[in-house]
């Protein structure tokens, strides 16, 4: 648990001097979210139509841009195989670099999508419902950027390869939440996709850091 904590706070503190990307993903996130209601008909029944499906596709093309430095970084200066030879589990450090990767990177989008979602018309009711839905996708998608990045940790330009890698998994992700804010949208059943989602997080996060330090371990030698 010690080792865990040390590797959650200097990754955060690492990533708070590098600012500009964790506002480059959120602006990304806002930008492209406000575009479709300009671009659209300003009905307020169609962009309550689409509107869920939007801020899903917004949210998981702007996760895309803050993969690549998961480990990238650690690697280049050599202190990933300090990581790789100190006493600690390396399932452990990596699962403290996806939680400092979850808070930096994902959790402004938890706190941003219910402004736009209201941009949508999206009733107040569902705005739970929405937010318990993003909160649940999200370390699944930071899982997803971890096992990419480590199967490309040693590769130049390996971004544009974690983007194919992650989209095929992001499928899932992206059925289920947006079957849950629609279902809240028409007020229908929401329990299903909600337990589908934390089901499929539980599973990430429980075998997710062994995969992701399995790979690191491969790329590195």
């Amino acid at each position: 648990m010690k080792e865990f904590i040390l590797i959650f706070r200097r990754d955060l503190r690492l990533a708070f001097r590098r600012w500009n990307e964790v506002a480059t993903q959120l602006l990304f996130f806002i930008i492209v979210a406000s575009l479709f209601p300009l671009a659209s008909s300003p009905d307020i029944t169609q962009l309550g139509n689409y509107g869920g499906a939007v801020l899903w596709i917004s949210a998981l093309l702007s996760s895309l841009l803050a993969l690549d430095g998961l480990f990238r970084a650690d690697a280049e200066d050599g202190s990933m195989e300090q990581l790789i030879l100190s006493p600690a589990p390396l399932g452990v450090v990596v699962l403290a670099k996806i939680a400092a990767h979850w808070v930096v990177s994902s959790l402004p989008l938890v706190f941003i999508s219910p402004l736009l979602a209201l941009s949508f018309y999206l009733p107040l009711t569902a705005l739970p419902v929405f937010i318990l839905a993003i909160a649940l996708a999200t370390p699944i998608l930071s899982v997803f950027a971890a096992i990419g990045a480590a199967l490309t940790v040693t590769l130049r330009g390996g971004s544009a390869i974690i983007g194919l890698l992650m989209l095929p998994l992001m499928v899932p992700v992206l059925i289920f939440g947006t079957w849950a804010t629609e279902a809240a949208v028409q007020g229908g059943n929401v329990v299903g996709p909600l337990f589908l989602l934390a089901s499929l997080a539980m599973l990430s996060i429980s075998l997710g850091p062994l995969a992701a330090s399995s790979a690191i371990k491969v790329a590195m030698e």
